[in-house]
Order: structure tokens, then sequence, then C-alpha cells
């Protein structure tokens, strides 16, 4: 996977991707990052990308020129690297915005697909529409709120999809069983010491029994979701419950969910 990222802020982007996993992914040379200064591309002899808004109003934009120019080049290098056949295929260009879908872990899977992903990060007002229409195929948001610019948002999106580049991660499976898979919170975890500020770790992830351990921790999923995002329990998918057993677990959940609620609003009161 190689990341094009086109920012006014380079070294933000390459010191923040560049330790932990990811660094490490870099060194194996699964992946890759390229920060592109859009201020190298610039005609203003004192490297000025923005510039007033038509129109009036606050703030400044930022220029299509050197945004275009910036992107081209980036463009450019992908497609030298690409079969002959593939170089009229549209470079994923993904424009970091508020105004977008907001990221989500599906999308993450979709984007790990691509070889390589370029990310464009506005600042100030946000940039010329002309050149958004001529080089962006996909507006992502990380939330609803504004931020002073897209590298953040654009390092988190980069983390999560790099989570789903094959031999990334140390244990094969990681990627694929943590938060928001299938619409469910993850299960709480615990490690030693057994007891902590008087917690206890659980008994049953103590027994050694797996088949007990696994039910649990799909009860625990059922019931974090239930508790802590509602939404998402909304779009889980019951249907998916098929075997009697797994009813049974789901069927659980349910019941220990409305007790620890209940035995939660009596203590308020």
């Amino acid at each position: 996977m190689n990341y094009h990222i086109l920012t006014l802020f380079p070294e933000m982007v390459t010191q923040g991707l560049s330790e932990s996993i990811l660094g490490r992914a870099a060194k194996k040379g699964l992946l890759s990052v390229n920060a592109v200064n859009i201020r190298d591309y610039t005609a203003d002899r004192h490297k000025k990308v923005d510039d007033y808004p038509y129109g009036g109003g606050a703030g400044m934009l930022m220029q299509a020129q050197p945004v275009y120019d910036a992107w081209k080049t980036a463009c450019e290098e992908i497609r030298s690297r690409q079969p002959e056949e593939l170089r009229d295929k549209p470079v994923r260009t993904v424009y970091v915005t508020p105004q977008g879908a907001v990221f989500n872990q599906q999308m993450a899977k979709e984007f790990a697909k691509e070889e390589d992903l370029i990310f464009l990060c506005g600042h100030y007002e946000g940039i010329d529409e002309r050149v958004l229409e001529e080089t962006v195929t996909d507006y992502v948001s990380i939330g609803d709120y504004v931020l002073t610019g897209g590298e953040l948002p654009a390092m988190v999106m980069i983390d999560a999809i790099s989570r789903m580049v094959p031999g990334v991660l140390a244990n094969g499976e990681s990627g694929e069983t943590e938060s928001f898979e299938g619409d469910l919170l993850e299960y709480p975890q615990y490690s030693r010491p057994e007891e902590w500020h008087g917690r206890k770790v659980p008994e049953v992830l103590l027994s050694g029994h797996h088949g007990n351990v696994a039910d649990w921790r799909t009860r625990e999923s059922y019931k974090r979701t239930m508790a802590r995002r509602p939404d998402l329990w909304e779009k889980f998918d019951l249907t998916q419950v098929h075997s009697r057993h797994d009813k049974k677990v789901l069927a659980q959940a349910l019941e220990e969910f409305r007790q620890e609620q209940g035995s939660a609003a009596e203590t308020e009161e």
C-alpha cells in the first residue's frame, strides 16, 4: 500500500506515521508514505497557495493550481509503476472534509484493496471547488466537527486502513476481530494480575474452558454494544444468529443487559 498525502505540513504527516505498527510496516516494505508539499507546486514566488474567495466571506481559500499540480505529480508517479492497461483508471483520491461520508471500518477495508491512495488535506476555508471536481473520487469525514486541517483525519484513516493490509499486524486475525466488526463492539479484556484495585478478572476467563470463554465474550460484545453504541446495535442483523446455541447466547445477553440496566437505575434512585 502506497499513501500519497498532499499537504501544507509534510513533516506533521511523516513524523506521525513513522512510529509503532505503521513505522515497522514501512520498514518491511508493506506500505509507504509520500508526503507531497503543495507549496512546492505554487507559481507564486512567495510560496503563497491561498487567496480571497470570490463573492466575499471570511478566511482564505486554497488555490486550484498548486493543488492540481501536486496531485498531477503524484498521479504520474503512480502511473509510472502501473501496467499500461491500468493507466487510464482514475487514481483513488480522498478529500478529507466534514462534508464527506463518515469514515467507518467497511470503508477502511475497501480502501485497503487499493495499491495507491492519494489523500488531499485542505486548510483555511477549504479548496477551490474546481480542482476538487477534477481530482477527487471520495469525499470522506471522520466526524461532525471542524479541525484546523486535513492532516490529522488523514492520519486516522491511514492507520485504520493499514491495519487491513496483509502482514501489517503481527496477528493475522487481529485486524478482523476488533471493535466495529459486524456492527458490534469488542468485548472487555484483562491481563495480569488477577486482582487489581479490588477488581478481579471474571472467573470464566480463568477456567480454561474455551467454549465458555467464547460465549462470555460474545455476550459481553452484545451487551457493550447495546449500552455504549445503541446506534450500532440497531444496525446489527439479528437474522445472522442462526444456530440454537447462538440464539441462546443472544437471549442470555439480552436478559443480562436488562437486569444490569435495572440495577443501575435502582442505584441512581
